[in-house]
């Protein structure tokens, strides 16, 4: 039972939450997804009182000011379809804006750091077309000569700010750490490490080549559904709790994390709260992001043609369910599984896309098809194409993305593409298909095929 006055206090950890832990942990993109996944999964593990994480966010100040106002603490919010389970999480021992880089520095310099993670979107890599670090781009290039002038510059870019971390803790002499990227990317530790590593070669000085050697690169998928938090979740979580909670994460009860690489100053016991340690992500990587990450992008950029909102209310349409089905059954034939494996997934991932307690908006999921669409997607498009198929479910995917840039599904656009597409709209087809890849738009068949589906979508 809440004290009278517990509705007007912050959270504090001499009421609400543990003692904070020692600081172990980095962590850079202070998201709801973060709070929800690796910092749950630390708040779990057997010896999370030895681990404690310095969390900054990618620009913003407001939610590092929030958290900090409540110790770190914060509400994870369970959203079963029945019901709600509340649950104050104390992993996080300091929340930073992400400007603060004296802060970022001080901590990598630290001996006793461990292990670095970050929740970044994919975006955020600022690859160009062929994988690597896109140094043409206008901030990295800002931040090469800030690094060259100052290796203690303030930087903007993810791969700058990790790289003037390794090289900071290497000159302080602080060991090598596990660094550990937790967004929708295949292969995500060798992007990482790459990213970096061409950095520093940008650079071109010795010691950066070194900074950027200076750590493990993991690879790993991760997977729990966690929409953006609203002013209702807010109020929510001081009914149903009896306190105010500035910065509370709405989820579901589905979680997974698997994870591959060495953590050479060692790590939290994730799994005690069911993390997986595999010698290959790869397999669980493609069977995440075909099946649930495109499905999302197709309920995405379909389900608003049919006036829908939500995931949930997208499945709960017959129409819609047909073409995830179709999409499913595309995509399932090129993933490395048993089908019985993939039977259960699937039919987990209907039910988890039907919670109609979690709003996962379609426009949020449809920000930067760009980056998504080629790893979602194109895999198996061109797996269908090489054996002479014409994959109606993928079809369906690039024809809904190239009307949402078009602007017809009624949702902003916020997307790369999107300035590529001019003229009439067959040649917007073949831009959007050239944007992909140059030999899809070569493809007589594939085009037409492309644009049938756009004219019956639209």
């Amino acid at each position: 039972m809440s004290s009278p006055h517990s509705a007007t206090r912050p959270l504090s950890r001499a009421v609400d939450g543990r003692p904070a832990a020692p600081v172990r942990m980095l962590h850079l993109g202070l998201g709801g997804f973060f709070r929800a996944h690796q910092a749950w999964y630390t708040e779990h593990a057997g010896d999370a009182d030895r681990w404690g994480i310095a969390a900054f966010t990618g620009r913003s100040t407001t939610i590092a000011e929030r958290l900090t106002a409540q110790d770190g603490l914060y509400t994870v919010v369970t959203r079963a379809p029945d019901r709600d389970r509340f649950e104050v999480v104390g992993s996080l021992t300091s929340a930073h804006p992400g400007g603060d880089h004296a802060a970022w520095l001080d901590h990598w310099r630290r001996p006793e750091l461990a292990v670095v993670t970050l929740t970044v979107t994919e975006a955020a890599y600022a690859r160009a077309s062929g994988g690597g670090l896109d140094t043409r781009r206008a901030d990295v290039s800002a931040d090469i000569a800030a690094l060259r002038a100052d290796p203690t510059a303030p930087v903007s870019t993810v791969a700058a700010r990790l790289l003037a971390g390794l090289a900071a803790r290497r000159r302080a002499g602080g060991g090598p750490v596990a660094v550990v990227p937790c967004d929708n990317l295949p292969g995500n530790g060798e992007v990482t490490a790459r990213m970096i590593g061409e950095l520093a070669d940008t650079i071109g000085r010795p010691e950066w080549r070194e900074a950027a050697a200076h750590a493990s690169y993991v690879a790993t998928m991760v997977d729990r559904i966690t929409p953006w938090t609203t002013p209702d979740d807010v109020a929510a979580v001081r009914d149903a709790t009896g306190r105010p909670d500035e910065a509370p994460v709405v989820t579901e009860p589905f979680t997974e994390w698997v994870l591959s690489g060495e953590f050479p100053a060692g790590r939290p016991r994730w799994e005690d709260a069911g993390a997986r340690f595999v010698a290959d992500v790869t397999p669980y990587e493609e069977r995440k992001l075909s099946l649930l990450n495109g499905a999302h992008s197709l309920l995405a950029y379909a389900a608003p043609l049919l006036g829908h909102a939500t995931v949930a209310e997208a499945v709960a349409d017959p129409v819609c369910r047909v073409w995830v089905r179709e999409w499913w059954d595309e995509a399932s034939a090129h993933l490395d599984f048993p089908e019985t494996v993939l039977t259960a997934y699937r039919a987990a991932l209907t039910d988890r896309f039907a919670n109609p307690r979690i709003r996962h908006t379609l426009a949020k999921i449809a920000e930067d098809g760009a980056q998504k669409i080629p790893v979602r997607v194109l895999p198996t498009l061109y797996a269908e194409r090489a054996s002479g198929a014409m994959p109606p479910g993928a079809i369906r995917v690039v024809a809904a993305w190239l009307l949402h840039l078009l602007g017809k599904n009624g949702i902003p656009v916020r997307d790369g593409a999107a300035p590529v597409l001019t003229g009439s709209p067959a040649e917007a087809v073949h831009a959007v298909l050239a944007f992909l890849d140059p030999a899809l738009a070569g493809d007589t068949e594939l085009v037409e095929a492309l644009t049938a589906r756009a004219w019956e979508l639209d």
